[in-house]
């Protein structure tokens, strides 16, 4: 899965994906800002079960980890990048597409995009 390169401010053009947005369970929050020429999502809220889970799976503080991590646009108005799911401590191929303005489906495949899900994420700021 190839990952294409653009600014930070190109992808910013492309949709709005800077903000707080939440999972469809509000278990987790995460800040998406830029990171150097791409942009990355990491944990600022977790309920103590995501927190739980999260240190079963290996990952021994959910708070500050980057879930999302070099996404940038892929010309085709979503993002492209990697996506880290601490409960099974596993990095997997990612992609964001806006819904609308405070909407994105978020997903995530792993084995050569054998085994793929999304979720919907709200914006919360």
């Amino acid at each position: 899965m190839a990952i294409l390169t653009a600014s930070a401010a190109g992808a910013a053009s492309a949709a709005p994906i800077e903000g707080h947005w939440a999972n469809p369970k509000e278990s987790v929050v995460v800040n998406v800002a830029p990171c150097g020429n791409a942009y990355c999502g990491t944990v600022i809220r977790a309920s103590t079960k995501a927190q739980d889970d999260a240190e079963e799976g290996g990952t021994d503080r959910l708070i500050g980890t980057r879930l999302m991590n070099g996404f940038t646009a892929d010309g085709r108005g979503g993002y492209r990048g990697r996506i880290f799911q601490p409960k099974r401590n596993m990095h997997a191929g990612g992609t964001i597409r806006m819904l609308g303005p405070n909407q994105m489906v978020v997903k995530g495949c792993a084995f050569a995009g054998m085994l793929c899900r999304d979720q919907n994420w709200h914006r919360v700021r």
